[in-house]
């Protein structure tokens, strides 16, 4: 299983996107923070709720510089199928990849073995394709995205700025902290 701080192995994939089967490399968004949404199925009840949202803040996504990919067990068929029923999914811009063996979700520690399905897992890969935060929890909780977009830019503000950390809740624009300086005299 991946770790925090380990470069993400190259794996090839089928997607759906932009109407179409393709398929896609890992390698293929190298140069770019690539966030992964890893989810149990299609056609279930939190699912489309938490892929809806992150097609709404998309090109905020995209703006931080990220691609957004979805991850499911499902093939890529079930994904047009989806995507041609569901008011929320036909939302979705970003590449659905399919994972009917399980392979990439055993990779990120997401799959269930007595289920063949994943957990919600999010995952924030920056463009030299090592893994800078997840977060793995029970299908019965959604995740928020604006949580993650948050997660995403202070990893980029702390990559992009170096000797600087960010505190609890931090966003764009708010005070930082320099570890070794900001602490002296508060102990």
């Amino acid at each position: 299983m991946i770790k925090i701080g380990q470069i993400i192995s190259d794996f090839e994939t089928d997607v759906f996107l932009d109407e179409q089967i393709k398929k896609i490399k890992l390698s293929d968004y190298r140069g770019k923070w690539l966030v992964l949404l890893f989810y149990p199925a299609d056609f279930t009840f939190v699912c489309p709720t938490e892929l809806e949202e992150a097609a709404d803040n998309y090109d905020e996504f995209k703006e931080n510089g990220a691609e957004i990919m979805s991850v499911s067990t499902d093939t890529v068929f079930a994904h047009k199928a989806w995507h041609d029923v569901s008011p929320a999914i036909k939302k979705i811009k970003y590449p659905m990849a399919a994972d009917p063996t399980g392979k990439l979700c055993r990779e990120f520690g997401t799959y269930i073995e007595e289920e063949g399905l994943s957990l919600r897992g999010s995952f924030i890969v920056d463009p030299d394709g090592i893994l800078k935060a997840c977060e793995i929890h029970d299908n019965s909780i959604g995740r928020s995205a604006a949580e993650i977009l948050r997660k995403l830019q202070a990893a980029k503000f702390v990559r992009d700025n170096k000797g600087q950390v960010c505190p609890a809740s931090w966003k764009p624009g708010e005070k930082t902290l320099k570890p070794g300086l900001d602490l002296v005299g508060k102990i």
